[in-house]
């Protein structure tokens, strides 16, 4: 008789699953895919390297899941941010908006999701999540189209390249931005932890960075669809 795991072992199994997930999604913001390897992941999840195995076979199908899991996250912030907007061009706004200011305020996990480079199968799923923003676009633009907002044009054709064009601009920005140091093991304290009440110099940096690219690139977003922004006289 075949063995059948009972719902206990079941739910153990899940549950583990689960934090590998989360611990592989930590490392990936943290480190990237090169420092996302399978004994890294199991450390930082608190099971052996080998129980790791249990769930994913090797480093590529972990990155897939993971590759998967973030996208399904972004994907959904864009479509609330589109949610929120009437105005079809204001929808399209709203995604290179999101979008940009998402991979600004977490870099290394969007240059990772980007441009990092990685295995075959990750790459595969790097087109899958272009076709996907390529579709909430393209939408969005038919919609612009009907509306007689937007000059005639092929929607998924354009989308597609915007999409290109916003990734390629991020990819500069998000590769310079510097590695993150280490996480500091915890210190005893006798009293309540101090509080810095000013951002450090990097802090700023990167607010600046965001403040200058995220509005150039709803800008350029708008223009190349032969609509207009708030800065057009």
């Amino acid at each position: 008789m075949a063995y059948r795991r009972t719902p206990a072992v079941q739910a153990r199994l899940d549950a583990q699953r689960e934090a590998v997930l989360q611990s592989a999604v930590g490392l990936l913001a943290e480190r990237g895919y090169g420092g996302c390897t399978m004994a890294a992941v199991a450390d930082r999840a608190g099971i052996a390297t080998g129980s790791l195995y249990q769930h994913f076979a090797n480093k590529a199908e972990l990155s897939v899941e993971l590759f998967r899991r973030v996208v399904t996250r972004e994907i959904a912030a864009v479509n609330a941010a589109v949610a929120r907007r009437d105005a079809p061009q204001q929808r399209i706004a709203a995604v290179v908006e999101t979008f940009a200011a998402r991979a600004l305020r977490a870099p290394r996990l969007a240059y990772a999701l980007l441009v990092e480079p990685a295995d075959a199968v990750v790459d595969g799923e790097r087109l899958v999540f272009r076709r996907a923003f390529r579709d909430v676009i393209a939408t969005e633009i038919a919609a612009a189209v009907a509306a007689g907002e937007l000059p005639e044009q092929d929607p998924v054709l354009t989308a597609a390249a915007l999409v290109g064009a916003v990734g390629e601009a991020l990819a500069g920005p998000l590769a310079a931005e510097p590695e993150p140091e280490p996480r500091p093991e915890p210190a005893p304290s006798s009293g309540p932890r101090a509080v810095s009440g000013s951002k450090s110099d990097s802090d700023s940096e990167h607010s600046d960075t965001t403040t200058a690219v995220v509005p150039a690139l709803v800008s350029f977003t708008l223009r190349a669809l032969g609509g207009r922004d708030d800065s057009d006289a």
